[in-house]
């Protein structure tokens, strides 16, 4: 917006209409009337009750008119609900008393004087808080030079900002839409019924057959509602180990035995493994597991699995040992809604996800469960499900969400995801999601072209993992040169060491930003001289975290591939804000 633009907010008190090209629009009722003098002359404006005209003034309160045995008032048929036990006459339009009752909204009535009024209230940021604002900016600054590869990042649009930055914070609505804790709620159980219908549209989902809470705070929180919801304490759950690419919260431990993820506190976990010789899920190995362990839930997905996910086989191995088959699609869910890699839904009885990576949503979980009949058992007789019965995970699920883990659902968040998800529905969205595995194969590409060793030799979806041992580089160590270059990837544990082996990159965010195959080629350009700088590092000043700290210090090379990549991040526009 021009910095010479202004703003003004009024209430309009006129009922006559606006003159032919003014700049100004007047609307009559009590109306709100946000006025943008900019160069493009908009106006803005919202309308608070109706768009009847009349008189605007202070009046005398008029007695209202008694109801008769009809249910006639003031010569009009009315209408009556039940309202917490006891009939309430409703008027079909706003009319004498009503509209008259209290005075109309003014001009004079909300002008207030200014040395009374409360000053903090609509100071801009950088007036109220100098210092937090800096501190933004730079942060502004460092997403618009630099190259964004974490996996599990993204870039949002303006409009999920706003949403997040909007008056929907200021509201608690503890409780399922429709059955909220506090009133005043009508418009906030509006945004989460659609935030919910979009989100089954999303991904192809029928309402009848599942149903779905937007509510957690996280894709971990969502997950650990699952567990609370279906499982006593000191039950089973089984899930892909977190140094085989799971996730914590799918439970694990540390070599010494500590409990890392509250899943693993309040529950039993046993974690099923990649093969060590080729990157992909022993399945075999996992039904064997399975089939003695008998875990309550069998979790398939996870945060650094490069490859796609056999769900048929997962179905088959969960029906076995008796368990519900739950998907954390948190990293590929983007990827799912567009139908560009299998699809979880076909199998699974529960799927969770996060809405901030590759959905490109604001940051938060959700949970989809099945409802309705749940189909007839085939050949095993530890099948979970029970003829002619219907699935009771709604009610479980939903209950453990709220009152169980979580107090007030974020509503600025809600709004910011129905937004994403109106977006995830579109052409350019699955436009989007083939660019970003185009370009994931095009890094790997790229990559196994300047001899480096990818685990599983590529990618399948968004992310690739980068096996740096190889180069004799430590993962932490490569990790820092990265970022003091501008480039931002994490360390990722490979093969059953949770301490060092490689790191993990991904596509959606630079894909976000509008970069193609030939862009990623030059990434891989940058990544490969950042090794390089390791390398040297490591060798000249020791390769302990101590040591080599001090090398990345005054350090020319890094100085200049910095250089580099800044020049080649800011030629890229920024989605959601510019510079």
């Amino acid at each position: 917006m021009d910095a010479s633009a202004g703003l003004s907010l009024g209430l309009n008190a006129s009922s006559s209409p606006s003159h032919t090209g003014s700049s100004t629009a007047s609307l009559s009722d009590s109306s709100f009337s946000l006025n943008l003098n900019s160069k493009s002359n908009q106006s803005l404006s919202w309308r608070l009750l109706h768009e009847k005209q009349h008189n605007v003034g202070v009046v005398k309160k008029q007695e209202p008119e008694e109801d008769d045995d009809d249910g006639v008032v003031d010569g009009e048929k009315s209408e009556t609900i039940d309202f917490m036990g006891r009939p309430v006459c409703l008027k079909r339009k706003i009319e004498g008393y009503y509209k008259q009752e209290e005075p109309s909204l003014s001009l004079k009535r909300v002008t207030v004087d200014s040395k009374a009024s409360v000053s903090w209230g609509n100071q801009p940021l950088s007036v109220a808080d100098p210092e937090i604002f800096m501190i933004m900016e730079k942060e502004k600054l460092r997403q618009f030079k630099g190259i964004e590869l974490i996996a599990s990042e993204n870039f949002v649009c303006r409009a999920v900002m706003e949403a997040l930055g909007s008056h929907l914070t200021n509201k608690y609505s503890e409780g399922m839409p429709g059955a909220k804790y506090y009133t005043g709620n009508q418009y906030i159980d509006q945004l989460e019924f659609l935030c919910c219908e979009r989100a089954l549209n999303a991904f192809g989902l029928d309402s009848k057959k599942w149903g779905v809470n937007v509510q957690p705070y996280s894709c971990t929180s969502a997950n650990f509602a699952v567990y609370t919801g279906l499982l006593n304490p000191g039950d089973r759950i089984m899930g892909l180990d977190s140094p085989s690419g799971g996730h914590l919260s799918h439970g694990f431990y540390t070599h010494g035995g500590k409990k890392v993820s509250a899943a693993s506190i309040f529950f039993e976990t046993l974690s099923y493994k990649v093969n060590p010789l080729t990157g992909y899920i022993d399945y075999d190995k996992l039904e064997d597991k399975a089939a003695d362990y008998r875990p309550k839930i069998l979790i398939c997905g996870g945060s650094s699995y490069p490859r796609e996910w056999d769900y048929a086989r997962f179905r088959k191995i969960a029906d076995k040992c008796g368990a519900v088959l739950m998907c954390d699609m948190a990293h590929i869910s983007g990827l799912v809604a567009a139908k560009e890699v299998a699809c979880p839904f076909d199998y699974c009885d529960i799927v969770t996800s996060t809405t901030h990576k590759s959905l490109r949503g604001p940051r938060g979980g959700i949970v989809f469960y099945r409802r309705g009949t749940k189909p007839s058992k085939k050949c095993f007789i530890l099948n979970h499900r029970d003829d002619n019965s219907t699935y009771d995970y709604e009610e479980k699920i939903n209950f453990a969400l709220y009152p169980s883990l979580q107090g007030g659902p974020h509503n600025n968040h809600i709004a910011a995801l129905a937004i994403a998800l109106k977006q995830v529905a579109t052409p350019e969205y699955k436009a989007y999601m083939q660019q970003v595995k185009r370009n994931a194969q095009a890094l790997a590409t790229a990559l196994l072209k300047r001899k480096c060793r990818l685990v599983t030799d590529g990618t399948d979806n968004h992310l690739l993992l980068w096996d740096i041992n190889a180069l004799g580089l430590i993962d932490r160590n490569y990790e820092k040169v990265c970022e003091a270059c501008h480039i931002t990837l994490n360390k990722c544990a490979i093969y059953g060491s949770i301490s060092s082996g490689g790191v993990r990159i991904g596509t959606p965010a630079m894909t976000s930003r509008g970069c193609l195959e030939e862009d990623f080629d030059t990434i891989a350009d940058f990544l490969l001289r950042a090794a390089q700088i390791t390398s040297i590092i490591q060798r000249e000043h020791g390769k302990s975290c101590k040591d080599f700290l001090k090398g990345l210090q005054n350090n020319k090379d890094i100085f200049d591939l910095r250089n580099r990549v800044e020049t080649f991040g800011s030629q890229f526009e920024m989605p959601g804000f510019n510079i």
